[in-house]
């Protein structure tokens, strides 16, 4: 038993650190600040499944050890030692599995971006199916999503988009955006019959999805010596004007080089805000890639370029055919999913990484 519990003493560290939470959260003045109450809100809810399976460990030990006491005297207890031994293994199991490093994002909100690709007006179609999806997977899961930007292509579907991915309340542990839609990051491949292909032949096409979390204010400083700012007058589908104002903005920092743009409403000032949640993102990440280098070879290749040969996925239309080339899942259910029931594809991405950080000991 003195083996068994020398296995998991480290979590007795996280059981005060849960205690501790538990204290500061309960004081009235931590809550003056948002930003401190829900950094700490996350770690206490983070920590919670794994201090109460701890705790539920600890309790059917002491069990197994009275019921295998009480079975000598009467055999009645014997099965009663049985069927707690059994709870104590998938408890095991299941700690083991808690304990997994996680990655520190995971209770972030995301910031995702949506390119075409190969394919001309196709793509753009495709871009724009999977921004519906997207859109009714975060429906399904009671996140809020707001259309930062959008450059709209002539047939109705998007050149590129970005949207903000934002959680209600505090998600449970994994079930943040960030946990499940950093899978989504890479090249998704089509095969249809496009809508302007008056043959019936099919054509196999691009678009490119890019998933950042999204920076707090405070994490990303920016100096606003490092900033151009550049306004210029919004334009839609094939360069026409839909707007007689310079309200479209560009934002280019400096010292790295990165440059957003937005242009999505009619306001200055709200392409501003946008424009800046989305280079506060890119910046994190580009800080994130700086300080780890695998975590920068997992980010660049999200999207190299929109190239058919790069695909993480493919749909294929007239099959009815889902299929994610790094997970091996396949499923018939394609219309399903671009309604928004992403959820299997997503957890078979959750699994094979799982699994590969248990390969490797992690």
């Amino acid at each position: 038993m003195v083996e068994e519990f020398d296995k998991f003493e480290n979590v007795e560290d996280l059981v005060a650190e849960y205690a501790a939470l538990e204290l500061q959260l309960a004081d009235p003045a931590i809550h003056a600040d948002a930003g401190a109450a829900r950094k700490l809100g996350r770690r206490y809810a983070a920590l919670g499944p794994i201090v109460g399976a701890y705790r539920e460990w600890l309790h059917t030990g002491d069990d197994i050890g009275a019921a295998t006491e009480l079975a000598e005297s009467d055999a009645s207890f014997a099965d009663e030692v049985t069927s707690l031994t059994a709870r104590r293994a998938e408890l095991d199991a299941q700690l083991t599995l808690l304990l997994v490093p996680r990655d520190p994002d995971d209770d972030r909100d995301v910031i995702l971006e949506v390119k075409a690709g190969e394919g001309g007006d196709e793509s753009a179609l495709f871009a724009g199916d999977l921004l519906r999806m997207y859109m009714r997977y975060a429906e399904r899961r009671g996140w809020k999503v707001d259309v930062l930007d959008t450059q709209e292509s002539d047939l109705g579907g998007y050149k590129g988009v970005a949207v903000a991915v934002k959680a209600k309340g505090t998600p449970q542990p994994g079930d943040a955006p960030w946990a499940r839609l950093k899978y989504e990051g890479g090249v998704h491949r089509v095969q249809r019959v496009p809508a302007t292909e008056s043959q019936g032949r099919i054509h196999t096409s691009a678009a490119g999805v890019l998933v950042l979390a999204e920076a707090e204010d405070v994490e990303v400083t920016l100096d606003p010596n490092d900033l151009r700012i550049d306004v210029f007058r919004s334009s839609g589908p094939g360069g026409q004007s839909v707007n007689t104002t310079d309200s479209a903005v560009r934002i280019t920092h400096l010292p790295t080089g990165i440059v957003v743009s937005c242009q999505n409403e009619k306001s200055q000032l709200q392409n501003k805000e946008s424009a800046m949640r989305i280079m506060r993102a890119r910046l994190l990440a580009a800080a994130q890639e700086a300080a780890d280098a695998a975590a920068s070879d997992e980010r660049r290749s999200q999207v190299r370029t929109v190239d058919r040969s790069e695909r993480i996925r493919t749909y294929n239309f007239p099959e009815n055919r889902i299929a994610d080339h790094r997970t091996g899942y396949k499923a018939y259910n394609l219309d399903q999913v671009l309604d928004g029931d992403l959820d299997p594809v997503v957890q078979s991405a959750i699994d094979a990484d799982l699994a590969a950080k248990l390969a490797g000991g992690a």
